[in-house]
């Protein structure tokens, strides 16, 4: 059975064929491309945990494009890569607000027993499961690491 993230999204690739919009139908192109290449991998048939999976990859991707262009200047290339991950970012479940976050970090450090900066993996393994896809999960464990130096 193929998951509803895989049938979204082919069903928009095909929406941007018959629309002309061939941005949109490069980018959803080589998120499938990056799902069959999991799926040949693997052996294995896509669900959508691991959809998510395969976008959050990609999107984390397409922010250290951004972050590495924008350094060097070349603010054309950043926004191309805006544009792809808002794409990316339409197929992923809806994201966290920062209150949300603090909120799931907070409950993480309480029900782990974290007490100190070392106890960070612990924090990390219980929000990484919870947060896939809907967090940058770099700021996520930026704000861990404040939480518990505190």
């Amino acid at each position: 059975m193929e998951s509803s993230i895989t049938d979204r999204i082919k069903d928009d690739m095909k929406a941007a064929m018959k629309g002309g919009d061939k941005f949109r139908l490069g980018v959803i192109r080589l998120i499938l491309a990056a799902i069959k290449q999991v799926e040949v991998d693997e052996r294995i048939t896509v669900d959508n945990d691991r959809a998510i999976l395969v976008l959050d990859k990609l999107l984390k991707q397409r922010r250290e494009s951004i972050r590495q262009f924008t350094d060097a200047g070349r603010l054309d290339l950043a926004e191309a890569e805006e544009a792809e991950a808002k794409i990316i970012q339409e197929f992923l479940p809806q994201a966290l607000t920062e209150a949300e976050i603090d909120a799931m970090i907070n409950e993480a450090i309480a029900e782990s027993g974290a007490g100190s900066i070392k106890d960070m993996g612990k924090v990390m393994s219980l929000l990484k499961a919870r947060m896939q896809g809907r967090a940058d999960m770099s700021a996520v464990s930026n704000k861990i690491k404040a939480a518990l130096s505190a």
